[in-house]
């Protein structure tokens, strides 16, 4: 059954006339009462009764012309939806997201802007340390990813766009030393136990305290391993030993523990947006856009 027979039934029904149907939908008035029969041939029920002098319907077409207005709306319906996903306005978007990111203002303010400017999109978020959201974008499991710098190799289906650098934070006890300090430098860390992530946690801060007490001359020393910042810094403020984290954390305020800055330039972190290579989305297009812009607002 095309659209096009619920179309010409549809007028036909309205104008209880084959002459105004036909000139209402340009065309002649022979080919339309031709596909008007093909029509109740197809159905296999009469649909109208004619005469010389008038059209009506049959109770059957009565009910079919209820079913006919529906099936024309749902198509246009579905023209629409189609419409409106192409110019990334429906469907859905998959966003992973650090443990630390929901505690940048930039992030608040991508995913407000987003959702107010695409009602129609169902966005999800799913949070995720940095390796397993690239794993995640490379198995199309995720479409975006809020990630942290990597000392890997990103994987070659995904690129990444910078939005920020974030500066990394000494917590410690507030009892400690060095909080008189107004800022520390990585080297003056040596000897003192740190509690951090787990190697597997898939963090990207994890290799970078190695890496910046590498450079200062000494390893780390892990006191003990948590998987959340909130634990940590409950660590650190029961005196297991200090940690380093993205500045973004230090809206944690605890008793007994103070933040303070990293003397050394290279104790940074940087958020960046993960996406496919030439994905080809127009919701990811419009979300990275926005990013893109929420950032050069945010620096």
């Amino acid at each position: 059954m095309e659209l096009r027979h619920l179309r010409y039934f549809v007028a036909v029904a309205e104008e209880l006339s084959f002459t105004r149907a036909a000139e209402r939908l340009h065309i002649g008035q022979p080919p339309l009462s031709q596909q008007i029969q093909a029509l109740e041939a197809e159905v296999g029920a009469l649909l109208l009764e004619r005469s010389k002098r008038w059209v009506r319907l049959t109770e059957a077409g009565k009910l079919f012309l209820a079913d006919a207005r529906r099936m024309l709306a749902l198509a246009e319906q579905s023209k629409e939806t189609a419409r409106r996903a192409a110019r990334g306005e429906a469907g859905e978007l998959r966003v992973g997201f650090t443990f630390s990111t929901p505690f940048t203002p930039l992030f608040a303010t991508v995913i407000r802007q987003y959702r107010q400017q695409f009602p129609g999109v169902a966005l999800t978020l799913h949070e995720m340390a940095t390796l397993p959201q690239l794993a995640a974008l490379e198995a199309r499991a995720l479409d975006l990813g809020f990630v942290r710098s990597v000392s890997v190799a990103v994987p070659e289906a995904v690129k990444l766009t910078t939005l920020q650098h974030v500066p990394l934070r000494l917590v410690l006890p507030a009892d400690s030393p060095l909080a008189r300090k107004k800022t520390v430098a990585v080297k003056d860390l040596e000897g003192l136990p740190f509690v951090m992530y787990p190697q597997n946690a898939g963090t990207g801060i994890y290799p970078q305290i190695f890496r910046l007490c590498r450079e200062a001359g000494f390893v780390p020393q892990i006191a003990m391993e948590a998987g959340e910042a909130s634990t940590i810094i409950g660590l650190v403020a029961a005196g297991i030993g200090i940690s380093v984290l993205p500045s973004s954390f230090d809206r944690i305020r605890m008793e007994g523990v103070v933040y303070r800055p990293l003397a050394d330039p290279a104790a940074t972190t940087t958020m960046m947006l993960a996406q496919r290579v030439e994905d080809g989305n127009p919701r990811v297009d419009a979300f990275v856009a926005l990013a893109e812009a929420a950032a050069v607002a945010h620096r």
